[in-house]
C-alpha cells in the first residue's frame, strides 16, 4: 500500500515546481552530449529500406495534416431532428454543392428538400439586402415549431447599435449623451424568419418571437412554477413568473450578453437551505477556474444537480462532502497579468479521505429536506435514478432531470461499493428517507459497469448487467423478483434504444452476435418476455441508430473504416422505408485518399482474436521497407481502433511521412466484448496490454515484407501515454521510439475512480469491523533504468485531469537513472492541447521522422503550419 503524509500547500507547490525545473533544466543540458558520444556502427539495412536524410515525404504529410483533412470531408452521418407531433424528422446534409436541408416522413416513405435553395436565396437577398446564392446560404438555428412551420436566423453584414443599461438614473443632458456614447456598442444585425414548408412562404419576425434561451443555472420544475439554483453553497429558488421575466430579458441574445441582461432583472429569491459550506455545499463547484475567478463568481447563480418528481412536489440530489479531501494545484503561468493558482479537490487512489456521497430529498410544500438513510458500505457512491426522456431537439422547453417513476413518495436510487464489486438498485421513502426495498443486488469479483435502468408502466424494471460474463438485459418485478433474462449468449448488449410496451418489444443495439468483427454494433428487437430475438439490420458494418418517440422508425447510419458512410430509415420490422444519404467523398478521393485496411491477428495467448486497422502512405510502394508505428490506448473503457468510417487524421497524417501506422486492440481493452476480455488487466494495470501490442507487430511483419521490425515506434495520449512509455521499458529491445503525451505514468497520483476501478482496490475489515482500503500498483518510474530507445514525454502545465506530476515523476526517475530522453511542456494547456494541437501534430511526427526514418530535417519555421495562417501584414 502506498502510504501518504499530509503536507502544506506551500510544500506541495514547491515540490511540483522543483521537479519541473529539474526535468527541464537537466534535459536542456543533455541534448548536446549526443554529439560527444562515439558513433555506433549502423546495422545492415534491409533491401528497399526507406530512411535517411530527405526520406520523409514532407509535402505529402503537409497535404494530409489533420487540420487540412476536414476541408475535404462533407456530411458523413445523418443526425435526425425529430419533429414533435409527427413521425417526421429533418436534417442538414453537406456536399460539394453546399448544404441541403431535408425533411423525411417515414410513414409515407418520402424525403424532400425543405427549401428551394435558389428561391430562398433570392428571398433572403431581397429582405436583408445582402447577396446570397444557393450554395452559400447563411441559414442557422433552424427550429420546427410544428410539423409544417420552422424558424431560423440569418446574420446580416450590417452593424446595428445596441445600448447597454448604464445603471444611472438622474444625470444632466451632457452626462446622458456621454453615457449613451460609452454604453453603445455595435454588433451584426440578426434577421429572424418563419417559413411555411407547405406554401414555401417566408416571413420576417420580431425579436420577441425568438425562442426561450434558458440560462445554465436554471432547474425548472415540471409544472414551471418554481426554478431552483445554487448560490453561496446553498439552494435558492424563484417563481416561474419571475423566471419568465429573466427569459424575456435574454430573448434574442446569447453568451455573456444574455447572462448580463438576465442577471440585471430584479426578482424575489427564496433561500431554501442555510447550512451549505465550501466543499460541502448543495451543488458542486467543480474545477477549471482559477482561485481568483472562483472568488469573483462566488455570488453568481450556479446550477444545482437536482432531479424533480414528476408532480413537482419534491426534488432530490446527491450532496458531496469533500471537506477532508486533499487539494491539488496547477498554475496558470500564461494568459494573465500575473500567474494565477487553480486549487481543486482531487481524490487519489488508496486515500482514506475521499469524496463521500449523500442523497437528500427536498419537499417544496413543507420546505424541509430529509437525508436518505443508507450507508451500508464505506465510501460508497450514490446516484439518483432518472427517467429516460425522449427529447425533441427543436423544443425550447427547459431540459430537466426527472425521477424514475411517477410517484413523488418513492425515490429510486443506485449505490456502488468503493471497490465496485457490489451494485444495488433500491427504493427509498421520499418523506422519511427510510429504505423500502432492494430491487437489484448484483455482485462480482471484479469491477462492475452499470447503465441507467428503464421502469415499465406496470412497475417492472429493465436492468443491464454483466453478471453472466456478457452484457445482457434482465427484467425484475417491483419487489425484486427476477422475472427473466431477455437476452443471453456470447454477445454484448450496448444500449436500449427504446421500449414499445404496446407491442411488448424492446429495441436495443448489441455487438458480437453476428459473424465477423465483434465490435460492429447492430439493431435488434426482443419481446419483454425474452422471446422473438431478431436482427433488424444485417450486414457487415458498424451502426448508429436514432429512434422516433413511438419506436416505429429508426434512422440508421452505417459504415466501416474502408467504406463511405450511408444512412437510411428502417421500420420496427427492419424494412428499409427510405434511403437517405451516402457521404460525398469526391474531393477526398480526388486528393488521393486511400482507405485504411482492417486486419486480424492473434493475441499473445495464441487464441484470442485481436482487431486492428493499418494506415499506409498514399504513395505506398510494396517494394520498399517502412518503419512501423503503433498508436495505442489500452482501455479498459475503450480501444482507439476505428470501426465505422473516421478520418483518423493523426494516423493518416503520420503515415504520409513514410511509415506504416497501425491501431490494434488488446486483451483488457474494449467492453463491447466479454467480461473476461474487458477485465483481463484487472490487478495489472501497467503491463496487461503490452504483450499483445508486441505480438501483433510481429505477426504483421511475418505477413508483410514491407514492414521493418527493427524500426518500431509507439505513441499515445493519456492512458496511451502511460502505455507507450511502459512499452519502451518492458520491451526495450523491441520498441525503439515512443512519444508519450499527458500519461498517467504514476497511477497512484491519478484520480481514484479510474485507478481503483480498473486496477482494483482491496477492502479490508479488521476484527473490530473497521473497514480500510489498500491500493498498490506498479508505476512506469520503477522501470526507468530499462530505457534504451528514444522517448519524448509531454504534458500540459495546467492539466487538472492527469496532473503533470505524473510526467514530472517519470522524468525525475529517468534523470536519476542516467537516461537521455526528451521533454516538452505545453504552456496554458489542459489534458488535451487545444489550440496547440496543430503544433503538437508536427512535434510528434517529426520525432518519428528523426528517429525512425533517420531524416534529420530541421528548420526553426514549421513551414507547412505557417502557410496555413492568413498573413495580414
Amino acid at each position: 500500500m502506498h502510504g501518504r503524509t499530509s503536507s502544506s500547500p506551500a510544500r506541495a507547490r514547491a515540490r511540483l515546481h522543483s521537479l519541473a525545473a529539474v526535468a527541464v533544466v537537466a534535459l536542456a543540458g543533455a541534448a548536446p552530449l549526443d554529439a560527444q558520444m562515439p558513433r555506433q556502427p549502423e546495422a545492415p539495412r534491409p533491401l528497399g529500406w526507406v530512411g535517411g536524410p530527405g526520406s520523409a515525404n514532407q509535402a505529402l504529410a503537409a497535404r494530409w495534416a489533420p487540420y487540412r483533412v476536414s476541408d475535404l470531408i462533407y456530411g458523413t452521418t445523418v443526425s435526425p431532428r425529430w419533429i414533435e407531433g409527427s413521425e417526421s424528422f429533418w436534417y442538414s446534409w453537406d456536399t460539394a454543392e453546399g448544404t441541403f436541408w431535408r425533411i423525411v416522413d417515414p410513414a409515407s416513405g418520402t424525403r424532400r428538400d425543405i427549401f428551394d435553395r435558389d428561391r430562398i436565396a433570392a428571398e433572403l437577398t431581397r429582405i436583408t439586402g445582402d447577396p446570397y446564392e444557393a450554395r452559400h446560404l447563411p441559414i442557422r438555428s433552424i427550429r420546427f415549431i410544428d410539423p409544417g412551420t420552422l424558424r431560423f436566423e440569418v446574420e446580416s453584414s450590417q452593424d446595428e447599435e445596441v445600448e447597454e443599461d448604464s445603471g444611472t438614473d438622474e444625470v444632466d443632458e451632457d452626462q446622458q449623451e456621454e453615457q449613451r456614447r460609452s454604453s453603445t456598442r455595435t454588433e451584426k444585425k440578426v434577421h429572424y424568419f418563419e417559413y411555411d414548408v407547405g406554401t414555401r412562404t417566408l416571413t420576417e419576425l420580431d425579436e420577441a418571437d425568438h425562442p426561450d434561451n434558458h440560462p445554465s443555472w436554471a432547474s425548472v420544475s415540471p409544472d414551471g412554477a418554481w426554478v431552483v439554483f445554487g448560490r453561496e453553497h446553498d439552494l435558492w429558488m424563484m417563481s416561474g413568473d419571475d423566471y419568465a421575466r429573466v427569459l424575456d430579458a435574454r430573448r434574442g441574445k446569447s453568451g455573456s450578453e444574455a447572462d448580463s441582461l438576465g442577471n440585471a432583472v430584479e426578482v424575489d429569491e427564496i433561500r431554501l437551505t442555510d447550512d451549505g459550506v465550501e466543499f460541502y455545499g448543495w451543488y458542486t463547484e467543480g474545477r477549471g477556474d482559477t482561485d481568483d475567478e472562483r472568488e469573483e463568481s462566488a455570488d453568481e447563480r450556479k446550477r444545482a444537480p437536482i432531479s424533480w418528481s414528476k408532480d413537482s412536489r419534491r426534488f432530490a440530489l446527491v450532496r458531496s462532502d469533500q471537506r477532508e479531501v486533499d487539494e491539488l494545484w496547477v498554475i496558470h503561468s500564461t494568459g494573465n497579468d500575473r500567474p494565477q493558482l487553480e486549487t481543486y479537490k482531487y481524490d487519489m487512489p488508496g486515500e482514506e479521505n475521499v469524496t463521500r456521497n449523500e442523497v437528500w430529498v427536498y419537499d417544496l410544500e413543507s420546505r424541509e429536506a430529509v437525508k436518505i438513510d443508507d450507508d451500508p458500505w464505506k465510501d460508497q457512491s450514490m446516484s439518483v435514478l432518472t427517467d429516460q426522456q425522449f427529447i425533441y431537439p427543436d423544443d425550447d422547453s427547459p431540459r430537466r432531470s426527472l425521477w424514475l417513476g411517477d410517484s413523488s413518495d418513492e425515490l429510486w436510487l443506485m449505490r456502488l461499493s468503493r471497490d465496485r464489486h457490489r451494485t444495488d438498485v433500491f427504493v427509498a421513502d421520499a418523506s422519511t428517507g427510510a429504505l423500502l426495498r432492494t430491487v437489484v443486488a448484483d455482485r462480482m469479483n471484479t469491477y462492475m459497469e452499470t447503465r441507467s435502468p428503464i421502469l415499465l408502466e406496470g412497475g417492472d424494471l429493465l436492468w443491464w448487467s454483466e453478471v453472466d460474463g456478457w452484457a445482457h438485459l434482465y427484467r425484475y418485478a417491483p419487489d425484486g423478483t427476477l422475472r427473466g433474462q431477455l437476452t443471453e449468449g456470447p454477445f454484448s448488449v450496448q444500449s436500449i434504444v427504446g421500449v414499445d410496451e404496446d407491442s411488448g418489444t424492446v429495441f436495443f443495439t448489441a455487438a458480437g452476435r453476428e459473424e465477423g468483427d465483434p465490435y460492429y454494433q447492430h439493431l435488434y428487437r426482443v419481446g419483454l418476455d425474452g422471446s422473438g430475438l431478431r436482427l433488424l439490420n444485417p450486414g457487415e458494418f458498424d451502426t448508429r441508430v436514432s429512434a422516433s418517440e413511438s419506436r416505429r422508425f429508426f434512422v440508421e447510419s452505417h459504415s466501416r473504416v474502408d467504406t463511405a458512410p450511408s444512412s437510411r430509415v428502417l421500420d420496427a420490422e427492419g424494412n428499409v422505408v427510405v434511403e437517405l444519404e451516402e457521404a460525398d467523398f469526391s474531393q477526398l478521393l480526388a486528393a488521393g485518399y486511400r482507405f485504411p485496411e482492417p486486419f486480424t491477428v492473434k493475441a499473445d495467448d495464441g487464441v484470442t482474436d485481436l482487431y486492428g486497422v493499418m494506415y499506409k502512405p498514399f504513395d505506398f510502394d510494396s517494394t520498399k521497407v517502412y518503419p512501423l508505428v503503433e498508436y495505442v490506448y489500452p482501455g479498459p473503457q475503450t480501444e482507439s481502433v476505428a470501426k465505422s468510417f473516421s478520418t483518423s487524421s493523426s494516423e493518416v497524417g503520420l503515415a504520409q511521412f513514410g511509415m506504416i501506422v497501425i491501431t490494434i486492440g488488446n486483451r483488457g481493452g474494449h467492453p463491447s466484448r466479454s467480461k473476461w476480455y474487458h477485465n483481463y488487466g484487472y490487478g495489472n494495470l501497467r503491463d496487461y496490454g503490452l504483450a499483445d501490442k508486441k505480438v501483433a507487430a510481429e505477426q504483421l511483419a511475418d505477413r508483410h515484407p514491407f514492414i521493418d521490425l527493427e524500426r518500431v515506434g509507439i505513441y499515445g495520449h493519456s492512458g496511451g501515454g502511460f502505455m507507450s512509455t511502459a512499452a519502451m521499458l518492458v520491451y526495450p529491445d523491441f520498441f525503439k521510439v515512443a512519444v508519450s503525451s499527458s500519461g498517467n505514468h504514476e497511477n497512484d497520483v491519478y484520480n481514484r475512480w479510474w485507478s481503483e476501478t480498473h486496477h482494483g482496490v482491496d477492502e479490508v475489515t479488521d476484527d473490530e469491523g473497521n473497514v480500510t482500503f489498500e491500493y498498490d500498483i506498479d508505476g512506469n518510474s520503477e522501470l526507468a533504468a530499462n530505457l534504451k530507445g528514444h522517448l519524448l514525454l509531454t504534458t500540459g502545465d495546467i492539466d487538472n485531469n492527469v496532473h503533470p506530476a505524473g510526467t514530472y515523476r517519470m522524468a525525475e526517475a529517468l534523470i536519476r537513472a542516467g537516461k537521455r530522453f526528451d521533454f516538452f511542456l505545453f504552456p496554458g494547456q489542459r489534458h488535451g492541447y487545444g489550440n496547440m494541437s496543430d503544433y503538437w501534430f508536427w512535434l510528434r511526427a517529426e520525432y518519428f521522422v528523426r528517429h525512425l526514418l533517420g531524416d534529420p530535417h530541421w528548420n526553426a519555421d514549421i513551414v507547412p503550419l505557417q502557410r496555413e495562417r492568413p498573413r495580414t501584414r
